[in-house]
């Protein structure tokens, strides 16, 4: 089998070169669709049987949860490829990710809080969703600490892309949560073998905004992915190219 493809797309140059085009076309994407989600989801979905107009946060709250989960697969396994293959792309990935990744985990633990206020009475409780939310949140920040810990970056990459395959067994047990554990959580209410829960007119903005998220997950990936390639390699000739460009 020809592995070149895989070999061209690891570098950094390459990966550079061919997604100028890539992240414009998924910042219009992920605009749109966030804008036509948003206004459809907070504006003309109807009002929730029991708890009113507070259940529209899903809008926000799921998508950035489901992601922020997506996300550290995709963070931990650029770090494996890493370890195993010795890309410096995929480090450069798995950097860029833990931000990201940080940031939604955040969204969907504050935006968890300001539903659960009008819903469970409280901002926060104990339960195993939650705490094991919060949990992946240390690991994101982890990390994050671990990439500014080293002085060679060698070190660093190498350390952080085992603390991010470490923690791969917290994402599993945040979705299975609801099942081992009482929670204040309910079940899934989107199913992919049984009929789901949410009425379709709750339930197609709320797609919408699940696409927007990826979309703009990869968007804000590509370029933080971009903008790392530049700060690794900016001691080469192309990147130096590229630097007096932009000067000019």
């Amino acid at each position: 089998m020809n592995w070149q493809w895989l070999h061209r797309f690891g570098s950094p140059k390459w990966f550079y070169e061919k997604t100028g085009l890539w992240v414009v076309a998924l910042g219009l994407c992920s605009i749109t669709l966030l804008v036509v989600g948003a206004v459809w989801g907070l504006g003309f979905a109807p009002e929730d049987a029991k708890q009113g107009n507070s259940y529209r946060i899903i809008y926000i709250h799921v998508p950035a949860a489901v992601i922020s989960m997506a996300g550290y697969y995709i963070m931990a396994i650029a770090g494996g490829v890493g370890l195993i293959w010795r890309t410096k792309l995929s480090f450069i990935v798995m950097r860029a990710a833990a931000p990201i990744g940080a940031w939604l985990t955040f969204a969907a633990l504050f935006t968890g809080a300001v539903w659960g206020k009008p819903t469970w009475g409280t901002w926060w409780v104990w339960d195993a969703r939650i705490t094991s939310m919060l949990i992946l949140l240390f690991l994101y920040l982890g990390v994050i600490a671990l990439q500014q810990a080293f002085q060679h970056q060698d070190s660093a990459d190498k350390t952080s892309a085992i603390l991010a395959l470490v923690g791969m067994v917290n994402v599993p047990i945040i979705y299975k949560s609801v099942e081992w554990w009482t929670t204040l959580h309910q079940p899934a209410s989107i199913k992919f073998t049984q009929k789901s829960t949410i009425d379709p007119s709750m339930l197609y903005p709320l797609m919408i905004m699940f696409v927007a998220f990826y979309a703009f997950y990869f968007w804000c990936l590509l370029r933080s992915a971009r903008a790392e390639i530049l700060r690794r390699e900016q001691k080469t000739a192309w990147v130096g190219e590229i630097l007096m460009k932009g000067s000019r």
